[in-house]
C-alpha cells in the first residue's frame, strides 16, 4: 500500500518514494522518509487532510496527495515507544571541558583576531535563543517552524573580534525553500571562519543529517548539542567523547534555554576557528567501518574528476561531489564542468544506482542515515517517551482533534481579541490616558505661566501632545494583543493551527504554511512578510505576501479604537472583532480570484515538523512585548512626531504662510480638498479625512494623531454618522499599509509588484467600503 492509505495506529516500512516532483522528493528523502525506515500513522487534520506521522522519533505533517508518492510494506500495530528503548546504558561521561583543542586554546587569545562564525540548523532547534545567549540580542523566539527567516548578526559577549551570524534553520543544504537558499550561500559565498552546528540532542537523528552535510563544507566546526537538559530529565544519555570522535569535531553539551554550557561552547568556537581546526572527517561512507559499496566508489570517482575545477574556485571538493551524486545541477554549473565530464559523471552514478538497485537520491540520504543510525546505535540511549511528548499527546487530543480542533481554534483566537479590546486592554488603556493629561496639563499650565509665544504654545499643545498622546494611548491593546500572540507562538500552537488550516487554505491555493505568516500579520505586516520565507514554493510566497496586508494588524488598532469608543461605545469589542473577520473574508476572496487569474496552479506540499507543545518561556513573552511597545514608542517619536508637527504647520498656516484664523483656508485644506472627492461615494467628502488617511501611509497610527490635531477636542461628531464611522473603518482596515511594510513588500518582490501591491489594496479598499455603504444605506 501507499502512505495515504496505512491506518491510524499503524507501522510500517517505506519501501520507495517515487513522486513526479524531483524537488519534493529530495525533501521527503532529507526529512528522513527514506527506504527502509519505520514510519508510524498517528492522525489526520479535522478537514481529513493532511496527515500527522512519525518517523525516526518526531512527528511531521504530509498531504494524503504527496503521501500517495510513498510505497509501504510490513504493515504492523504500533508499538508502544517504550519498546524503542535500549535495555543497556551507556554511563554518562562529563565532557572534559576543552576536550580535544586543549592545546589550541592554550595558544589562542580571546579577541585577538576578528572571526566570524556561522549559526546553523534545523528548524526550531533553539537557535534564536542561543543566538540571544551568545550575544545577548533580543531577538524573537517561537516555538514553531520558521522564526528566522532572514540572517541576523551580532558580536558574542566578551569577544568584540568575534561575530556570529543567525542563519534560518534547514533541514538540508539543498536548496528547497528560500531559506535554505539563504544559509546554503552564505556558508559557501561569504566562507566563515567557524560554525557552530546547533543540534535538538532530543531528536539527535533527525539533526545529524544536516551536519554530516556541514561537515563535508571543510569548515571549522563546533557542535552545540541543546537541550540536553530534557535528554537527562527524561532518562536518556548521550556519549559525547564517542560522538566527538566519530562525528571529528568538538560537541558540547548546553541548554540555551537554561544557560548551561554557553560559555565552554564559546571557547570550543573561539579555539576551532582561530586555529582553523577543520572537521577530521568528511567521508560518511564507511558506517561502523564496513565499505558502503557502490556509493563510495561513486562519490570518491567524482571527487578526483572535479578536483581541480573546485580548487579553482575555493569549492569544497566533497560537499561537490556529493551534492552531484544527488543529481545537483546548480553546483555542476558552478564548478563549470564541460559536457565530455558531465557525462563522465552520469555514467558513474548511473553505475551507482545499478549496483546499489536504488536511484541516486535515495542513495546519498540512505548513506548518511545508514551512518548516523550506526554512530547513534553506539553513542545514544534514547530517554523514555518525555514528558512534552506525552503532554503534546493529551492536548492534540482536543486542540487537533476532529470535532474540536475549529472550536478550540475559534475560542482562543476570540478569547485573546476580547480581553484585549475588553476588560485588560480598556483598563489599561484609561490608567494611561489619565496619566498623558494630567501631563499635558502640567506642560499647558507651564507654558501659559511662562507667557510662551502663542504659536509655539499651540505647536507643542495643539500639535505634538494631543498627537503623539492621543496614540500613545493605545498601546496597551498592542502589548497585550502581542502577550497573547507570543504565548501562541511560544507553545507550538501556530503549527497547529497550520495543520489544522491546511485544507482550508489548499482551496485557496495556498499551503497551510501559508497560515502562520497571516497570522503574525495581525500583529504587524513586515515580520509576516519577511516570514513568507519559509514557504519553499515562489508562488505561495508572493499570494500570501499579497494577502498578509489584508489582515489587521495591531498599528490599526488605535483608529478603531478612537472611532468605537466616539460611535460604538456599547459594542467597541464586537465591532473591532468583526472588522478582523472582514479583513480575513475580503482576503479570502481576493485570495480565490487570485488563484483563478493571476497565481494559477497547485499550492507547494505540506511536509513540516510539529514540535512538541513547551510551556511558553516568561523570558520570551515579556521580550516580545517590551520590543513591541518599544517599537511602537520609537514610532510614535519619530514618524508619528514627525507627521504630527507637518499636520500642524500645514493647518496652521495659509498659502502665504500667515497664521489663519479659518482652517478651511491653510495648506492643508487647499492639499486635501484635492483628493477628498475620490471618498465622496464613501460618504466623507471632507479635506480633514482625506487628509488623515494620507498621513496613514506613513503609519496608521498618524490617522488618529492628525484627525485630534485638526479637531477641537478631537470631536469626530460633526464630521461621520455613526454609518460613515463604519465605512471609514472598513476602508482603514483594508487600504495600503504603512511605509515599512510596502518596503518589506519591495525587498520580497521589486519595486514595480510593490506599486501593484499598493494600487490593488487601495482600489479593494474602495471598492469594498463602497459596497459596505451601499448596504448600511439600504438597510
Amino acid at each position: 500500500m501507499t502512505l495515504d492509505q496505512l491506518a491510524i495506529g499503524k507501522d510500517a516500512y517505506i519501501e520507495s518514494v517515487e513522486t513526479p516532483e524531483v524537488s519534493l522528493r529530495k525533501h521527503i528523502l532529507d526529512m528522513g522518509l527514506t527506504p527502509g525506515v519505520e514510519v508510524t500513522m498517528i492522525k489526520v487534520a479535522p478537514m481529513g487532510d493532511p496527515m500527522e506521522i512519525r518517523v525516526r522519533g518526531y512527528e511531521l505533517t504530509i498531504r494524503k496527495d504527496d503521501a500517495k508518492y510513498i510505497h509501504l510494506a510490513n504493515v504492523h500495530d504500533m508499538h508502544p515507544l517504550a519498546e524503542e528503548i535500549r535495555k543497556e546504558r551507556i554511563n554518562a561521561v562529563k565532557h572534559p571541558g576543552v576536550g580535544e583543542v586543549s592545546g589550541i586554546l592554550k595558544k589562542v587569545k580571546a579577541g585577538s583576531m576578528p572571526l566570524s562564525l556561522a549559526l546553523v540548523g534545523n528548524q526550531n532547534c533553539g537557535k534564536t535563543t542561543l543566538f540571544n545567549q551568545l550575544t545577548g540580542a533580543n531577538q524573537h523566539v517561537g516555538n514553531f517552524p520558521g522564526v528566522t527567516v532572514d540572517r541576523k548578526d551580532g558580536i558574542v559577549r566578551g569577544h568584540e573580534n568575534m561575530t556570529v551570524t543567525d542563519l534560518p534553520g534547514i533541514y538540508s543544504l539543498s536548496p528547497y525553500t528560500q531559506e535554505e537558499i539563504v544559509t546554503r550561500d552564505f556558508l559557501i559565498k561569504n566562507n566563515p571562519d567557524g560554525i557552530i552546528n546547533i543540534i535538538d540532542a532530543t531528536n539527535i537523528e533527525r539533526n545529524l543529517y544536516l551536519t554530516t552535510e556541514l561537515i563535508e563544507l571543510g569548515i571549522p566546526m563546533v557542535i552545540a548539542l541543546n537541550m540536553m537538559d530534557e535528554v537527562r530529565e527524561n532518562g536518556g544519555t548521550i556519549g559525547i567523547n564517542a560522538l566527538e570522535e566519530a562525528l571529528g569535531v568538538p560537541v558540547v553539551p548546553i541548554s540555551a534555554a537554561k544557560d548551561e554550557g554557553i560559555d565552554e561552547l564559546v571557547e570550543h568556537a573561539l579555539a576551532v576557528a582561530s586555529g582553523k581546526v577543520k572537521p577530521l572527517r568528511t567521508d560518511f561512507c564507511l558506517p561502523g567501518g564496513a565499505d558502503n559499496g557502490a556509493v563510495h566508489r561513486a562519490i570518491h570517482a567524482i571527487s578526483h574528476l572535479i578536483e581541480d575545477h573546485a580548487r579553482l574556485i575555493n569549492y569544497p571538493i566533497r560537499f561537490a561531489a556529493t551534492a552531484i551524486c544527488q543529481d545537483d545541477k546548480a553546483v555542476e554549473d558552478i564548478l563549470a564542468l564541460d559536457q565530455n565530464e558531465r557525462e563522465m559523471i552520469e555514467h558513474i552514478i548511473l553505475q551507482m544506482e545499478e549496483e546499489g538497485k536504488t536511484d541516486r537520491m535515495a542513495a546519498i540520504a540512505d548513506m548518511r542515515f545508514s551512518f548516523i543510525e550506526t554512530l547513534t546505535a553506539a553513542t545514544v540511549v534514547k530517554p523514555h517517551e518525555s514528558k512534552e511528548h506525552l503532554r503534546s499527546q493529551k492536548a492534540d487530543k482536543i486542540l487537533t482533534g476532529k470535532f474540536t480542533a475549529i472550536p478550540f481554534f475559534v475560542l482562543i483566537m476570540g478569547l485573546s481579541f476580547y480581553l484585549t479590546f475588553g476588560p485588560i486592554g480598556n483598563a489599561l488603556k484609561f490608567i494611561l490616558e489619565f496619566i498623558i493629561e494630567k501631563f499635558t496639563l502640567i506642560v499647558d499650565s507651564a507654558l501659559t505661566a511662562l507667557e510662551i509665544n502663542p504659536v509655539v504654545h499651540s505647536l507643542i499643545i495643539d500639535g505634538i501632545f494631543t498627537g503623539v498622546g492621543s496614540v500613545l494611548s493605545f498601546m496597551p491593546y498592542i502589548v497585550v494583543l502581542f502577550f497573547f500572540l507570543s504565548i501562541l507562538e511560544d507553545s507550538g500552537y501556530m503549527a497547529r493551527i497550520a495543520f489544522v488550516m491546511d485544507k482550508i487554505l489548499r482551496k485557496l491555493g495556498l499551503s497551510g504554511r501559508s497560515f502562520v505568516p497571516m497570522l503574525i500579520g495581525f500583529g504587524c505586516s513586515v515580520p509576516a512578510i519577511m516570514a513568507s520565507r519559509t514557504l519553499p514554493s515562489d508562488r505561495d510566497r508572493k499570494m500570501t505576501i499579497l494577502l498578509v496586508p489584508f489582515m489587521s494588524c495591531s498599528a490599526k488598532l488605535p483608529i478603531y479604537a478612537f472611532f468605537s469608543a466616539a460611535f460604538f461605545p456599547q459594542y467597541a469589542a464586537l465591532v473591532m472583532i468583526g472588522l478582523y473577520f472582514i479583513g480575513i473574508i475580503v482576503g479570502i476572496i481576493v485570495a480565490i480570484i487570485s488563484n483563478k487569474l493571476v497565481f494559477k496552479g497547485e499550492p507547494v506540499p505540506f511536509v513540516m515538523e510539529l514540535p512538541n507543545y513547551r510551556l511558553p518561556s516568561a523570558k520570551s513573552v515579556i521580550r516580545l512585548m517590551w520590543e513591541k511597545a518599544k517599537d511602537f514608542l520609537t514610532k510614535a517619536f519619530t514618524i508619528i512626531f514627525l507627521a504630527t508637527i507637518i499636520i500642524w504647520a500645514l493647518q496652521t498656516f495659509d498659502i502665504r504662510l500667515n497664521v489663519t484664523a479659518n482652517p478651511e483656508d491653510s495648506l492643508l485644506a487647499l492639499l486635501g480638498g484635492i483628493i477628498a472627492p475620490l471618498f465622496k461615494p464613501l460618504g466623507f467628502n471632507d479635506w480633514r479625512i482625506s487628509t488623515a488617511l494620507i498621513t496613514g501611509f506613513t503609519a496608521k497610527e498618524s490617522v488618529v494623531s492628525t484627525l485630534m490635531v485638526l479637531l477641537p477636542n478631537g470631536d469626530i461628531s460633526h464630521l461621520f454618522t455613526t454609518a460613515t464611522a463604519f465605512v471609514f473603518l472598513v476602508f482603514s482596515l483594508l487600504y495600503t499599509p504603512c511605509v515599512a511594510a510596502i518596503s518589506a513588500v519591495k525587498r520580497e518582490l521589486g519595486g514595480a509588484k510593490a506599486i501593484g501591491v499598493v494600487i490593488l489594496q487601495c482600489v479593494v479598499a474602495w471598492i469594498v467600503a463602497f459596497i459596505v455603504h451601499m448596504i448600511i444605506n439600504l438597510l
